[in-house]
């Protein structure tokens, strides 16, 4: 239990790759604040980390909103005493050509994944520099690292999120504070279920693209964020891990 006595903060908690995160810090001893704007998945997941026999909570956040997520981040500090680990996970994305795509959806695609973890980073960097301890984890994407055709302005802003963590672990290392990216390649979540619709050959087509002929799977992410916020990375920090079977390499 490599997070034991350590307490998370995990955005986006409610399912998919951040269910199994939220999951998986729980298995290693962390105390959980499942964060999600629906608390009902937000509460489900956390009760699942209780019926484990772990500790969790679970808190209702708008992250584009800052306000919102000061509060949020204020009640998982007076439930644990302290946070140990950020992981900003929410993502959002409408997958069309940008010639194709509007105004109000670029806007909705930065908000969700640019701006608010920005939004996150700020609310919880005065804590850690305070306590000078922290680790830091945004789930990126491997669209942010070499493109996606139909997720211009999603990769653009995965991409940002990448850039902004490099710099932000840079500006904060002084403080032993970690700051790293998990970036996945395509994974079998309610999202791309979402996304592959009735066509059954997007994801075969996918597999077979793949070197290790199979889509990711949303544990594969929570395993490597684990590693992140855990001490055996402490000498680790402004790095972007590509979670994607071999399908990106560079």
């Amino acid at each position: 239990m490599v997070l034991k006595n350590r307490a998370a903060f995990v955005t986006g908690g409610g399912q998919g790759i951040g269910r199994a995160i939220c999951l998986e810090l729980a298995r290693q001893g962390a105390k959980v604040c499942v964060a999600d704007l629906n608390p009902e998945t937000a509460a489900k997941v956390a009760g699942e980390i209780k019926d484990m026999g772990y500790e969790a909570i679970a808190v209702q956040v708008d992250i584009t909103d800052l306000e919102k997520v000061n509060e949020s981040i204020r009640k998982a500090i007076d439930s644990f005493g302290a946070i140990d680990i950020l992981v900003n996970n929410v993502g959002w994305d409408k997958v069309e050509l940008f010639i194709d795509s509007k105004p109000e959806t670029w806007d909705r695609v930065i908000n969700i994944n640019f701006k608010g973890p920005v939004n996150c980073f700020s609310a919880i960097l005065p804590h850690m520099i305070e306590r000078k301890y922290g680790k830091i984890v945004s789930v990126a994407s491997d669209s942010g690292r070499v493109g996606s055709s139909g997720e211009a302005v999603y990769s653009g802003a995965k991409g940002a999120i990448i850039a902004f963590s490099k710099t932000i672990a840079r500006e904060v290392a002084r403080y032993g504070i970690n700051v790293n990216c998990v970036s996945p390649g395509p994974t079998d979540t309610p999202f791309f279920a979402e996304v592959a619709g009735d066509n059954p050959k997007i994801g075969e087509g996918l597999k077979k693209a793949i070197p290790l002929r199979r889509l990711g799977k949303p544990e594969d992410i929570a395993d490597a964020v684990s590693f992140f916020a855990s001490d055996g990375a402490s000498y680790i920090t402004g790095q972007v891990l590509s979670v994607s079977g071999g399908l990106t390499m560079s």
